[in-house]
């Protein structure tokens, strides 16, 4: 597998075809993404090989919101099987990277411990330091498109998402649960006051 030169074409294809308004959903965000699972790759076991399929996952995941934000994670698997074979991808190397890419869409629904470490990789910043910071992002690029008109809709809509989130493996509920139960009480404290 051509892992280096996969990664470089497509986070090329998003820097310069991603739509300007994808404040979160960024070439930035899927370097996190990869980061992220690449910490929890390593924290849980696992092997050399399946690192690279998960890191490829990583920086493939978001690409199809090149083309549409709703069933995104479709047009991203698409996009992986039409590029990776040419990066020396097996067919059954590609399936699993579409099943991690696929295991991110709402509400998430991962089936084995590389779309696990997909998922908790995804949504890492939940309990993260940086939260306020990266849900701003995300809070401009759901108000640009529509999906909320202000702030107050922005904290129902995360305190909703909140209640229905949960981490999958033991490193990212060892890592972020704590810290993720501390910003749920500070919106919900928002929302009261």
């Amino acid at each position: 597998m051509e892992y280096e030169k996969a990664k470089a074409f497509i986070l090329d294809k998003m820097k310069t075809e991603l739509p300007h308004y994808f404040f979160y959903h960024s070439v930035e965000h899927s370097l996190d993404v990869l980061n992220s699972a690449m910490h929890y790759a390593e924290s849980e076991n696992i092997n050399e090989h399946d690192k690279i399929l998960l890191a490829t996952a990583a920086v493939f995941h978001d690409s199809g919101f090149i083309f549409q934000s709703h069933d995104h994670e479709e047009k991203g698997c698409e996009l992986a099987k039409g590029i990776l074979v040419n990066y020396k991808y097996s067919e059954k190397e590609i399936a699993q990277i579409c099943g991690m890419i696929m295991s991110t869409k709402l509400p998430q629904t991962p089936v084995n411990k590389l779309e696990q470490i997909m998922c908790d990789a995804d949504l890492d910043y939940l309990g993260r330091d940086d939260f306020f910071k990266t849900g701003h992002k995300l809070f401009e690029e759901f108000s640009y498109l529509g999906v909320v008109k202000n702030e107050k809709e922005w904290n129902e809509l995360q305190l909703h998402f909140f209640e229905s989130h949960h981490y999958f493996t033991q490193s990212a509920i060892r890592l972020r649960q704590k810290q993720k139960q501390v910003y749920y009480q500070l919106i919900k404290e928002k929302l009261t006051s």
